[in-house]
């Protein structure tokens, strides 16, 4: 990720508070903003830091989402907090804030593809194939969780791979 495109993270953030601050007709310091968010989160806000992060792979690859959803996203966190104290996270005052001040609609989850930062894993029922998240797939190994499918109410099992794409030594058929 270039600093350029951090740099326009950080403008737009800026535009987001100073938008509130005329919206709501007060004042807001402009937020630390770090570029160090991990997995599958596309972004953060850290109330009591006064501060945004960002995850940076993610932001490589969908800039526009975060200019029109992400930064928004979080920016109306810090502005809720600053507005009411601490509620719930998407609650009806930071709906509003979506709303109102930057007319978005209030979506609790991101749509990006996060294929890159958080690998998945299949998983076969008796209806269809599933993709679980690493942490589900570990504790499926470590044998302290099940999954049932929500549909057909069966076990998940773990699809294994066709044997073509097995290892084996050259001298061994993969039959």
């Amino acid at each position: 990720m270039t600093s350029d495109i951090q740099q326009r993270i950080i403008t737009r953030v800026n535009d987001c508070m100073q938008l509130a601050a005329t919206e709501l007709a007060r004042e807001f310091a402009p937020p630390l903003v770090r570029f160090n968010q991990g997995g599958r989160i596309a972004g953060s806000a850290w109330l009591e830091r006064w501060e945004l992060r960002f995850n940076p792979v993610l932001l490589a690859d969908n800039e526009a989402e975060f200019m029109d959803e992400i930064v928004p996203h979080e920016v109306a966190h810090l502005v809720t907090f600053a507005c009411f104290g601490k509620v719930k996270p998407h609650g009806r005052e930071w709906q509003h804030i979506m709303q109102s001040v930057f007319g978005l609609t209030p979506r609790t989850r991101h749509r990006l593809d996060t294929s890159k930062v958080a690998p998945t894993f299949s998983y076969q029922c008796a209806c269809r194939s599933h993709q679980l998240t690493l942490r589900r797939h570990n504790k499926i190994m470590r044998a302290q969780q099940r999954y049932l499918c929500l549909h057909c109410n069966e076990l998940l099992q773990k699809t294994l791979a066709p044997r073509a794409l097995l290892k084996t030594k050259p001298d061994q058929d993969p039959r």
